[in-house]
């Protein structure tokens, strides 16, 4: 029998060779799995940031909360419509709506995403019932909005041959506590204080497989808020920057400053509460002499007088993921980094 002179050598180079491939296939598995980031367990989407200023980037109030395979609206401001559409989520897709309080502003959207979602189209096509929730009186309002579109429901029936189905609500009125329970998302209506007459107003906490979102819903300076806020992966609060000579200029403007929270309040609610993240939104800058759309340039050194911890200002389809950290873009898909206050002691 013939033996290669070099035998155990190229057996030994063969051997070599497949263990390196093996090491390297399974380095490329572990960079492949680490490159593929694990889905977030809850992901929040601002979709309307600004108040009844009628901004072409900062529409009214409005965000979408994802989780557990469902989708939550929290309020529908104006423009509501436009930025599903711009995520690219039909909206059909809407799991269920909550509304804080009866200001038009969060509710504006409302006709417009019932209405709509409707329609025969890719991006609609709702034939299940328009769920909602939110105060005593959000069943009566949506039955007044069924007839006052009932014309519209006609004629869509019998020309389009429309499901009923589609445009019927699931209307809920809610107090405080526990509002809604689905595979493992909670929902959590509380009280926030928005006004003596401004009442009920829910600000709503969202859980998940242990993480936890609260939304402030419009509020003055509350401590309610913090309390449910406490240990939060993220809190979403409003802030209102006006300015002193604009209440001179116009003095029933006091009583819209009285209904919110300055920016310094804003931060003593976050230290209380100390989330791994607080972000603005529903944000109301109004100056004397100034255009009405104005940017929110001070808010964020307002709030470092009494907050040091992370904290972004909210924009219109600002993104944040929700895992073992909270990872925040732009509405360019960039990345956000949230810093502390640099002024802060160590």
């Amino acid at each position: 029998m013939f033996t290669h002179p070099f035998g155990s050598a190229v057996t030994s180079v063969r051997r070599g060779w497949r263990v390196l491939a093996t090491v390297v296939a399974l380095s490329c598995a572990v960079l492949s799995a680490t490159a593929q980031e694990a889905p977030p367990l809850i992901r929040v989407t601002i979709l309307g940031s600004g108040s009844p200023v009628p901004s072409s980037t900062r529409f009214s109030q409005s965000t979408l909360v994802e989780a557990g395979g469902q989708r939550l609206l929290f309020d529908l401001g104006r423009g509501v419509t436009i930025r599903l559409a711009q995520l690219g989520i039909p909206f059909r897709d809407i799991t269920a709506s909550f509304i804080t309080h009866f200001h038009s502003d969060h509710l504006v959207g409302l006709p417009d995403l019932w209405l709509t979602g409707w329609l025969p189209t890719p991006w609609a096509s709702r034939t299940q019932p328009f769920v909602i929730y939110g105060p005593v009186g959000t069943t009566e309002m949506t039955g007044h909005l069924s007839k006052a579109f009932a014309r519209d429901e006609s004629i869509r029936e019998a020309d389009e041959l429309l499901p009923k189905a589609g445009i019927a609500f699931d209307a809920h009125d809610i107090g405080p506590g526990l509002v809604y329970d689905q595979s493992g998302l909670t929902v959590t209506a509380f009280e926030a204080h928005h006004g003596d007459l401004i009442t009920p107003n829910y600000g709503y906490t969202i859980a998940y497989r242990g993480k936890k979102v609260v939304i402030s819903s419009d509020t003055t300076y509350d401590e309610r808020v913090a309390r449910q806020a406490a240990g939060a992966d993220l809190l979403l609060h409003e802030v209102a920057d006006i300015d002193p000579g604009l209440l001179k200029a116009f003095p029933r403007f006091k009583e819209i400053a009285a209904h919110h929270t300055s920016p310094e309040e804003a931060g003593r609610i976050f230290s209380l509460a100390k989330p791994k993240l607080a972000a603005f939104t529903h944000i109301i800058v109004a100056k004397a002499k100034a255009p009405l759309d104005v940017p929110p340039t001070e808010v964020l050194a307002r709030t470092r007088s009494t907050y040091e911890g992370p904290l972004v200002l909210g924009e219109d389809l600002m993104r944040f993921d929700i895992g073992d950290d909270v990872t925040v873009w732009n509405a360019r898909h960039q990345p956000v980094q949230a810093h502390a206050d640099p002024q802060a002691k160590p």
